[in-house]
Protein backbone atom coordinates (compact mmCIF):
# COMPACT_ATOMS: atom_id res chain seq x y z
CA UNK A 1 0.00 0.00 0.00
CA UNK A 2 1.61 3.85 -1.16
CA UNK A 3 2.23 5.63 1.94
CA UNK A 4 0.82 9.25 1.80
CA UNK A 5 4.89 10.21 3.12
CA UNK A 6 5.63 8.36 0.49
CA UNK A 7 3.38 10.60 -2.03
CA UNK A 8 4.57 13.56 -0.75
CA UNK A 9 7.81 12.49 -0.84
CA UNK A 10 8.04 12.18 -4.56
CA UNK A 11 5.76 15.17 -5.05
CA UNK A 12 8.84 17.36 -3.40
CA UNK A 13 11.20 15.26 -5.56
CA UNK A 14 9.98 15.63 -8.98
CA UNK A 15 7.01 18.27 -9.02
CA UNK A 16 4.66 16.18 -11.01
CA UNK A 17 0.85 15.83 -9.75
CA UNK A 18 -0.50 13.36 -6.48
CA UNK A 19 -2.35 11.13 -8.89
CA UNK A 20 0.71 10.56 -11.04
CA UNK A 21 3.24 10.28 -7.89
CA UNK A 22 0.27 7.81 -6.15
CA UNK A 23 0.36 5.59 -9.97
CA UNK A 24 4.03 5.82 -9.75
CA UNK A 25 4.51 4.69 -6.43
CA UNK A 26 2.62 2.03 -7.31
CA UNK A 27 3.53 0.33 -10.18
CA UNK A 28 6.80 0.62 -8.37
CA UNK A 29 6.05 -0.96 -5.61
CA UNK A 30 6.82 1.69 -3.20
CA UNK A 31 10.26 2.16 -4.79
CA UNK A 32 11.40 5.96 -4.84
CA UNK A 33 13.80 5.64 -7.07
CA UNK A 34 11.69 3.70 -9.85
CA UNK A 35 9.13 5.59 -9.40
CA UNK A 36 11.16 8.73 -10.45
CA UNK A 37 12.20 6.61 -13.38
CA UNK A 38 8.50 6.01 -14.60
CA UNK A 39 7.53 9.49 -14.09
CA UNK A 40 10.57 10.27 -16.23
CA UNK A 41 9.90 8.34 -19.44
CA UNK A 42 6.24 9.47 -18.49
CA UNK A 43 7.04 12.73 -18.78
CA UNK A 44 9.64 12.94 -21.38
CA UNK A 45 6.36 10.90 -23.83
CA UNK A 46 4.35 13.12 -22.80
CA UNK A 47 6.75 15.89 -23.90
CA UNK A 48 6.80 14.61 -27.25
CA UNK A 49 3.56 14.75 -28.04
CA UNK A 50 3.39 18.19 -27.35
CA UNK A 51 6.01 19.12 -29.24
CA UNK A 52 4.10 20.39 -32.63
CA UNK A 53 1.68 22.19 -30.66
CA UNK A 54 2.43 26.18 -30.92
CA UNK A 55 4.03 28.14 -29.03
CA UNK A 56 3.17 32.03 -29.81
CA UNK A 57 3.88 33.56 -25.73
CA UNK A 58 6.87 33.55 -23.45
CA UNK A 59 9.47 35.70 -22.51
CA UNK A 60 12.82 37.72 -24.08
CA UNK A 61 15.49 37.26 -20.81
CA UNK A 62 18.67 38.86 -20.51
CA UNK A 63 21.79 37.79 -19.04
CA UNK A 64 25.08 39.97 -18.55
CA UNK A 65 28.17 38.20 -17.26
CA UNK A 66 31.97 39.28 -16.21
CA UNK A 67 30.79 43.23 -15.02
CA UNK A 68 28.94 43.76 -18.55
CA UNK A 69 31.49 41.99 -21.14
CA UNK A 70 29.20 39.06 -21.87
CA UNK A 71 25.45 39.95 -22.69
CA UNK A 72 22.62 37.71 -24.01
CA UNK A 73 19.20 38.54 -25.15
CA UNK A 74 16.92 35.54 -25.62
CA UNK A 75 13.33 34.74 -26.82
CA UNK A 76 11.76 31.63 -25.41
CA UNK A 77 8.00 30.66 -25.89
CA UNK A 78 5.34 29.10 -24.94
CA UNK A 79 1.78 28.19 -25.05
CA UNK A 80 0.29 30.74 -22.88
CA UNK A 81 1.13 34.04 -21.07
CA UNK A 82 -0.13 31.92 -17.83
CA UNK A 83 2.94 29.65 -18.17
CA UNK A 84 4.89 33.13 -19.72
CA UNK A 85 4.50 34.55 -16.21
CA UNK A 86 5.44 31.02 -14.44
CA UNK A 87 8.34 31.29 -12.24
CA UNK A 88 9.78 27.58 -13.01
CA UNK A 89 9.29 28.94 -17.22
CA UNK A 90 11.18 31.88 -15.98
CA UNK A 91 14.09 30.14 -14.53
CA UNK A 92 14.45 28.38 -17.65
CA UNK A 93 14.84 30.93 -19.38
CA UNK A 94 17.51 32.55 -17.37
CA UNK A 95 19.19 28.89 -17.59
CA UNK A 96 19.51 28.77 -21.03
CA UNK A 97 20.59 32.27 -21.61
CA UNK A 98 23.74 31.60 -19.30
CA UNK A 99 24.30 28.73 -21.44
CA UNK A 100 24.16 30.74 -24.27
CA UNK A 101 26.50 33.10 -22.57
CA UNK A 102 28.50 30.22 -20.86
CA UNK A 103 28.97 27.75 -23.95
CA UNK A 104 28.59 30.36 -27.21
CA UNK A 105 26.55 28.51 -29.46
CA UNK A 106 26.14 29.29 -32.90
CA UNK A 107 22.95 27.92 -33.61
CA UNK A 108 19.93 26.41 -31.73
CA UNK A 109 19.25 23.29 -33.39
CA UNK A 110 20.75 20.76 -35.30
CA UNK A 111 18.38 21.54 -38.28
CA UNK A 112 19.90 24.98 -38.61
CA UNK A 113 23.30 24.34 -39.49
CA UNK A 114 23.67 25.10 -43.17
CA UNK A 115 24.35 21.69 -45.34
CA UNK A 116 27.23 23.04 -46.89
CA UNK A 117 29.00 23.19 -43.40
CA UNK A 118 28.20 20.41 -42.10
CA UNK A 119 29.18 18.45 -45.77
CA UNK A 120 32.24 20.56 -44.91
CA UNK A 121 32.83 19.28 -41.81
CA UNK A 122 32.19 15.99 -42.43
CA UNK A 123 34.77 15.80 -44.98
CA UNK A 124 37.60 17.38 -42.83
CA UNK A 125 37.29 14.53 -40.50
CA UNK A 126 36.73 11.79 -42.34
CA UNK A 127 40.21 13.16 -43.92
CA UNK A 128 41.57 13.37 -40.46
CA UNK A 129 40.95 9.75 -39.71
CA UNK A 130 42.24 8.53 -43.04
CA UNK A 131 45.13 10.19 -42.48
CA UNK A 132 45.36 8.53 -39.20
CA UNK A 133 45.80 5.39 -41.08
CA UNK A 134 42.00 4.12 -39.89
CA UNK A 135 40.69 1.54 -41.70
CA UNK A 136 38.45 1.96 -44.38
CA UNK A 137 35.14 0.41 -43.51
CA UNK A 138 35.64 1.93 -39.69
CA UNK A 139 35.68 5.60 -40.78
CA UNK A 140 31.70 6.55 -41.50
CA UNK A 141 31.40 5.50 -38.13
CA UNK A 142 33.79 7.40 -36.24
CA UNK A 143 32.79 10.31 -38.08
CA UNK A 144 29.80 9.99 -37.05
CA UNK A 145 30.71 9.84 -33.33
CA UNK A 146 32.50 12.89 -34.08
CA UNK A 147 29.88 15.05 -35.92
CA UNK A 148 28.03 14.30 -32.32
CA UNK A 149 30.75 16.38 -30.46
CA UNK A 150 30.70 18.98 -33.67
CA UNK A 151 27.09 19.62 -32.82
CA UNK A 152 27.65 19.77 -29.21
CA UNK A 153 30.29 22.60 -29.67
CA UNK A 154 27.90 24.36 -31.65
CA UNK A 155 24.29 23.56 -31.09
CA UNK A 156 22.39 24.94 -28.28
CA UNK A 157 19.96 22.01 -27.59
CA UNK A 158 23.15 19.70 -28.15
CA UNK A 159 25.10 21.01 -25.15
CA UNK A 160 25.86 19.58 -21.74
CA UNK A 161 23.62 22.24 -19.43
CA UNK A 162 26.13 24.20 -17.62
CA UNK A 163 24.36 23.73 -14.60
CA UNK A 164 24.15 19.54 -14.58
CA UNK A 165 26.35 18.30 -17.78
CA UNK A 166 25.10 14.73 -17.26
CA UNK A 167 22.02 16.10 -19.30
CA UNK A 168 21.68 17.85 -22.88
CA UNK A 169 19.89 21.47 -22.75
CA UNK A 170 17.31 19.48 -25.56
CA UNK A 171 16.87 16.70 -22.61
CA UNK A 172 16.23 19.81 -19.60
CA UNK A 173 14.01 21.66 -22.68
CA UNK A 174 11.76 17.98 -22.63
CA UNK A 175 11.52 18.01 -18.74
CA UNK A 176 10.63 21.38 -18.45
CA UNK A 177 8.10 20.52 -21.02
CA UNK A 178 6.68 17.65 -19.03
CA UNK A 179 6.99 19.67 -15.29
CA UNK A 180 5.10 22.83 -16.85
CA UNK A 181 2.19 20.92 -19.47
CA UNK A 182 2.96 23.34 -22.66
CA UNK A 183 5.31 22.96 -25.50
CA UNK A 184 8.30 25.01 -25.11
CA UNK A 185 10.43 26.18 -27.78
CA UNK A 186 13.76 28.07 -27.90
CA UNK A 187 13.22 30.83 -30.85
CA UNK A 188 16.31 33.45 -31.04
CA UNK A 189 19.20 34.13 -29.75
CA UNK A 190 21.97 36.74 -29.60
CA UNK A 191 25.18 36.72 -27.67
CA UNK A 192 27.74 39.66 -27.66
CA UNK A 193 31.30 39.50 -26.55
CA UNK A 194 33.16 42.41 -25.66
CA UNK A 195 36.01 43.23 -28.21
CA UNK A 196 35.06 40.14 -30.02
CA UNK A 197 36.58 39.74 -33.47
CA UNK A 198 39.44 41.65 -32.33
CA UNK A 199 42.88 40.39 -31.19
CA UNK A 200 43.16 39.71 -27.28
CA UNK A 201 44.38 37.56 -24.81
CA UNK A 202 43.06 34.07 -24.51
CA UNK A 203 40.47 33.31 -21.79
CA UNK A 204 40.27 30.36 -20.08
CA UNK A 205 37.36 29.02 -21.21
CA UNK A 206 36.58 26.45 -17.97
CA UNK A 207 37.32 29.43 -15.75
CA UNK A 208 34.65 31.49 -17.42
CA UNK A 209 31.98 28.55 -16.94
CA UNK A 210 32.71 28.25 -13.22
CA UNK A 211 32.25 31.92 -12.61
CA UNK A 212 28.44 32.23 -14.90
CA UNK A 213 27.37 29.09 -12.28
CA UNK A 214 28.62 30.53 -8.76
CA UNK A 215 26.77 33.84 -9.93
CA UNK A 216 23.64 32.32 -10.37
Amino acid sequence: MVKAAQVKELREKSGAGMMDCKKALKESDGDMDKAMEYLKEKGLASAKKKADRTTTEGRVESYIHLGGKIGVLIEVNCETDFVASNDEFKQFTKDIAMQVAASAPQYISRDEVPQEEVEKERERLKQQAIDEGKPEHVVDQIVDGKMDKYYEEICLLDQPFVKDPDKSVDELKKEKIAKIGENISVRRFVRYELGEGKEKKEENFAEEVEAIKQNT
